[in-house]
């Protein structure tokens, strides 16, 4: 990947975060504040931006999102494989 593939990358995701973080802030406020771990002051900016403004901020060559997962452990265990559980495996085998 070359350095006009990754801007354009990143432009991407700039965009469909801030698509995504829109719908939920327009829908449910308090539950899309938290699970994009925004700012009652970033989260009034995001929900404002007119489709211009979210294509001009999109556009940046930045992330304008961010990892909130900091702690290997977190990492370690959202990575980890998935563990089965013979029961539920049984159920879900079992023809309808």
């Amino acid at each position: 990947m070359n350095g006009s593939e990754t801007i354009e990358s990143i432009r991407e995701i700039n965009l469909s975060y801030l698509s995504l973080a829109q719908r939920l802030l327009r829908s449910d406020r308090a539950e899309g504040m938290a699970r994009l771990g925004l700012s009652t002051q970033v989260a009034d900016v995001i929900a404002d931006l007119s489709v211009p403004q979210l294509l001009k901020l999109a556009g940046c060559d930045q992330l304008v999102c961010f990892f909130r997962f900091n702690d290997r452990s977190m990492f370690s265990a959202l990575s980890a494989p998935a563990v089965r559980v013979p029961a539920i495996e049984a159920l879900v085998a079992q023809p309808a």
